[in-house]
């Protein structure tokens, strides 16, 4: 069978390929020559990169008319992106996870650093629901969707259509189950001795945030016997977490009131219904009333949505996290511990703490850093990507 002949697309010469070579998985397209033929190449082609003198690269999917022009699949220009190369690249991701959990309950695939771009799978036991965000994956779909069933042995599959990247795509919000039944109610997800109710079908994203897995179990070290504020809570990851080891109460501010009701079935689903209590409002309000009550935490943890998601976003988002952090630390009791998080990669580790301690100074506290957290060994981060290593969290200790 004749290799396949696909169309090439060329670094300027001076644009790095050095960076391509060492890693990089991405291709500019400011950085590529633009010219009648390669702009011809229909969005989620295939397409061969070859530096200024006309080496090889990898083989990717062409996307010249935004602002990446290539994403790179494979290191081998001749490779054939079929159900065989899927099959070994979910293959590779489910044996990780395997590794590292005991039970089959974390996020499957994660983008690029699983080699797959754009694809986002979370899976809930025997329920898989995946984010196809490139217009490449949307072109496979049935490929992809038979490449996870196979490798996992999961019967349902959920495609969830509705993440803003799929616009930059061009793609239309659509979701639908491809495969099995669809849940007739949340599916039990346990974690750190908690359980969590994953809302798969009407909840955010894809039900439930797995990338906070590790950093729910260090806020749990620290909460026997302790009151516990959860703010942004969501279904409750760090409240419920807190309840299960030995919090003497906790409580969860989210403005989302079918994702307290999923916290409050953790709760009950954990036996601790009554040492939880929530909130819902505006996190900033029902932060600035707790204070205007006298109300002191041992442990304070905030984990807002990401306020600075592109460099744009990125100034107003800093003063956003550092009106959270001075907001948070008029709460925590003396000698207590406060948790900040961010998942925006536009504000990297440093400017996000910066941006912290600014609140914290502005409130009045004295702070020392106890740890710093990142999402969990599910969402290996490329290298090169900051996009995939987008969260942080940071555990202050207030000085008594």
């Amino acid at each position: 069978m004749p290799p396949i002949s696909y169309p090439v697309l060329r670094l300027r010469p001076k644009a790095d390929a050095r960076r391509i070579r060492h890693g990089a998985p991405w291709a500019w397209s400011d950085d590529l020559v633009l010219d009648r033929r390669s702009r011809a190449i229909p969005a989620g082609s295939l397409a061969v990169l070859e530096d200024a003198e006309r080496q090889p690269l990898g083989l990717g999917v062409a996307t010249v008319e935004g602002k990446i022009g290539l994403r790179l699949l494979d290191r081998d220009p001749a490779a054939v992106i079929d159900g065989v190369w899927l099959a070994s690249r979910i293959k590779a991701a489910l044996d990780l996870r395997e590794r590292l959990y005991a039970t089959p309950f974390y996020r499957l695939i994660h983008a690029e650093g699983d080699g797959l771009p754009g694809l986002i799978v979370d899976r809930f036991g025997d329920t898989l629901v995946m984010q196809p965000n490139a217009i490449w994956l949307e072109e496979r779909e049935d490929l992809v969707a038979q490449g996870l069933l196979a490798a996992t042995g999961c019967s349902t599959l959920i495609k969830n259509g509705t993440a803003r990247a799929r616009l930059a795509e061009g793609l239309p919000e659509v979701s639908a189950v491809l495969a099995g039944t669809a849940p007739e109610a949340a599916i039990p997800v346990p974690m750190n001795g908690a359980t969590y109710m994953a809302d798969v079908m009407g909840g955010q994203k894809t039900g439930l945030f797995y990338d906070q897995r590790d950093n729910h179990a260090f806020a749990a070290r620290l909460a026997r016997g302790a009151r516990v504020l959860d703010v942004f809570a969501h279904v409750g990851g760090f409240a419920l977490a807190s309840l299960a080891a030995g919090a003497e109460h906790a409580v969860a501010i989210d403005g989302s009131e079918p994702a307290l009701v999923m916290a409050q079935e953790g709760a009950v689903a954990l036996g601790v219904a009554d040492r939880l209590t929530t909130r819902k409002g505006d996190a900033f309000a029902e932060m600035e009333a707790l204070a205007a009550e006298g109300a002191q935490f041992d442990l304070v943890i905030c984990d807002p949505p990401a306020f600075a998601p592109s460099k744009t976003a990125l100034e107003p988002g800093l003063r956003a996290y550092e009106r959270v952090a001075r907001l948070a630390t008029a709460l925590v009791a003396p000698g207590g511990v406060l948790i900040l998080c961010s998942c925006s990669h536009a504000a990297d580790l440093g400017k996000f703490r910066a941006a912290c301690l600014r609140g914290i100074g502005r409130a009045g506290g004295d702070a020392r850093v106890i740890h710093t957290g990142f999402a969990g060994p599910d969402h290996p981060q490329h290298p090169a990507l900051t996009e995939t290593g987008y969260l942080k969290a940071l555990a202050f200790r207030l000085m008594p």
